[in-house]
Order: structure tokens, then C-alpha cells, then sequence
């Protein structure tokens, strides 16, 4: 039991090592990947079509690069959330995040904030809840049309800072 401990340990301060080299290297990647999508992977066997494929993403797994190279913009995920990441984030997360907007707080607004790199999630919070009628107007409102409307409200207050691209 203790020697298992030991080699999370010592595997966890490996994967925290390799993570902060990461991000002070600035890997950013060329910006070609395949289905395994960025990552450490990606960086590794790029856009080789094939079961090649399997292994970046087991890479990417195995490692958590994905995750941390989205949210850093590294490990070739490109800088800042997208219009389409930002459509599959409100289809995925639609009731909770009207909720979240309406009280201009809660989890998934924080995990908005983190994904579009805005400086402040509480700060977002208010702005989307003082134009909470505008972004979501009826319960009926579509994942799409509450997406457009809450990129035009991040992009309209540039000290929120947020990075959504087109």
C-alpha cells in the first residue's frame, strides 16, 4: 500500500514536471492533428491517418495533456475557445447554464470563463446575468441562438478578456 502511494507520488510530480515544461516552452504545435484531436498526442503523431491515432489519444489520456492544452492554449489546442467549442459547451450544458446565468454565478459559467480564458468569472457572471432576457429569451431558445447571443455579450465587454474566435 505505502510502496503504490509512493509511485503516484512520484508519477504525479513526473506528470506536474511535464506539464509546467509545457507551459513555460509555450508548445503550441503546428496546429494539424487527427482524430485524437490537440495534445500531447497531436504533438507526438500529428494528423497520421490510421489506428496511429489510437495511440495519440491514449497519449493524450494517459497524460491529461488535452485538457490542460485546451485550457492553456499549448500542446497544439490552439489559443482560447472557438464559436463551434462554445456551441457544444452551450448544447451540452444548456439548462444548468441558463440556471447558472440567471443567478450570475455557478459551475458552469466558471468552467465558461476558464475555457474562453476570460480574467474573471465573477465578473462574467454578472454580465451574462444583466443580459440574461437578451441570451436566453424563452425556454424554447435554441442552443444556437442562446450561443450567438453569448458571444456578442463576452466580445461586446472587452474587459471580461475573453477569447472566442469566429
Amino acid at each position: 500500500m505505502i510502496r503504490s502511494a509512493k509511485l503516484f507520488a512520484v508519477l504525479a510530480l513526473v506528470l506536474a514536471a511535464g506539464s509546467a515544461l509545457a507551459a513555460d516552452s509555450g508548445l503550441k504545435g503546428s496546429g494539424r492533428y487527427g482524430a485524437a484531436g490537440c495534445g500531447l498526442g497531436s504533438l507526438i503523431f500529428q494528423d497520421q491517418p490510421g489506428m496511429v491515432q489510437i495511440l495519440a489519444a491514449t497519449t493524450n489520456g494517459t497524460f491529461g495533456s488535452q485538457t490542460f492544452g485546451i485550457t492553456t492554449g499549448t500542446s497544439n489546442c490552439g489559443a482560447g475557445m472557438t464559436a463551434a467549442g462554445t456551441r457544444n459547451f452551450v448544447d451540452a450544458n444548456k439548462d444548468a447554464l441558463a440556471k447558472d446565468m440567471s443567478r450570475g454565478q455557478g459551475e458552469t459559467i466558471g468552467a465558461l470563463s476558464v475555457l474562453a480564458q476570460c480574467k474573471d468569472s465573477a465578473q462574467v457572471g454578472a454580465a451574462l446575468q444583466s443580459n440574461f432576457k437578451a441570451i436566453v429569451p424563452s425556454d424554447k431558445a435554441t442552443a444556437d441562438e442562446i450561443t450567438s447571443k453569448l458571444i456578442e455579450t463576452l466580445q461586446a465587454d472587452k474587459a471580461l478578456g475573453c477569447q472566442i474566435a469566429g
